[in-house]
């Protein structure tokens, strides 16, 4: 019989759970995983009641634990530099329903190819109108699909994640909220399965984060402002007055791993996002108020900045939500700029960074 050698000892990749082999001799050494090509060091310890060197069987960190998923034949098999995931939930057959979230990912997608380059072959879409159950937007879905986006992610990278659907407030019991309330998205099952907290949305997609990705979230829902529980909120005033306010407590860091995270978002965390027609669709086609807002801003203004993008999306918004829409020309638009109204949703821009947002190139 032929010596096969000694045994490949098992650990867990620290970036995205997965299984990696090791020599179970040598020194410490980088492990390079098979699934997101990232390296992971491996410490070796003496055995006990041996003189040999083994590797110490590792138990996958707690936030690798669920990452270590099979992924779905289904998925992307692409690992470009730009990847996005774009989910629409419509909780068909619920008096809650959204009719516009289909059309929010397929005009998303649109845009992301046409204007932005992204290969469609790296974008994994989330909707109840897929035929593969693993692209049906249920939160163990929601939750893999974000774990692909982020696994492996290198320098250069430029990420996406985009939810239209419903969002929700809970009463913050672990005292890192600075209003007191945890944001969430709710996917498809959230009545039976939970929830998505903002807490873990960060851990999931904003901490895996390394120096030189970058992370869009373009987040159409309710309650929603610091949906990715980034630090900084960005306050921008009607006049073009803006500045950064802190929103993480003292000892509660929820900061990338050296990469930049912007979180775009449809409202204040107080506020309700809305659906709108948009000229050319039937009212079945009716999209999200906060992604036509963004779309238009986008594509009216190419290299705009993210201050001039915020800014433009407010004042579509305001045009055909809030105070003064039915009055004409010079007198209406000063109405919509300087009046305040509770009533009109606000998108709402933070960062993981501060930056100056009239200089600062929107760029995905």
């Amino acid at each position: 019989m032929g010596n096969t050698g000694p045994p490949r000892m098992t650990s867990w990749c620290k970036h995205c759970g997965a299984g990696i082999a090791a020599p179970p001799a040598g020194p410490s050494s980088g492990v390079r995983c098979a699934l997101c090509r990232r390296v992971t060091r491996v410490e070796r310890h003496r055995s006990v009641g041996s003189a040999s060197s083994a590797l110490a069987p590792l138990s996958p960190p707690r936030t690798a634990r669920s990452a270590r998923l099979e992924l779905p034949a289904g998925y992307p098999a692409s690992r470009g530099k730009k990847r996005a995931v774009l989910v629409g939930v419509s909780y068909t057959g619920t008096s809650y329903g959204l009719k516009g979230t289909a059309k929010d990912v397929e005009l998303m997608r649109n845009l992301l190819c046409d204007k932005f380059g992204f290969p469609g072959d790296s974008i994994l879409v989330l909707t109840e109108e897929s035929d593969d159950p693993s692209r049906v937007p249920t939160r163990e879905n929601l939750l893999l699909a974000m774990r692909w986006l982020v696994a492996g992610c290198d320098a250069g990278d430029s990420l996406v994640f985009h939810f239209s659907g419903h969002g929700v407030q809970k009463l913050d019991t672990a005292g890192d909220e600075v209003d007191g309330y945890n944001e969430a998205l709710c996917p498809l099952d959230f009545e039976d399965k939970g929830k998505i907290l903002d807490d873990e949305i960060n851990e999931t997609i904003v901490r895996p984060l390394g120096p030189g990705v970058k992370l869009h979230a373009i987040i159409d829902t309710c309650h929603s402002g610091t949906i990715l529980d980034l630090r900084y909120l960005c306050r921008l005033s009607r006049t073009g007055y803006w500045q950064w306010e802190n929103h993480v407590r003292p000892g509660k860091p929820k900061g990338t791993n050296g990469g930049l995270a912007i979180s775009i978002s449809g409202c204040n965390d107080d506020q309700k996002s809305t659906e709108s027609s948009v000229q050319g669709f039937s009212d079945t086609a009716a999209i999200g108020a906060m992604t036509d807002s963004f779309i238009r801003a986008v594509e009216s203004e190419p290299g705009t900045t993210y201050g001039r993008l915020l800014s433009a999306m407010r004042a579509t918004i305001r045009d055909s939500q809030g105070t003064g829409r039915r009055l004409p020309g010079r007198i209406g638009s000063f109405v919509r700029k300087m009046i305040t109204s509770s009533a009109v949703q606000e998108p709402q821009l933070c960062s993981s960074e501060m930056f100056d947002i009239y200089r600062k190139p929107f760029l995905l």
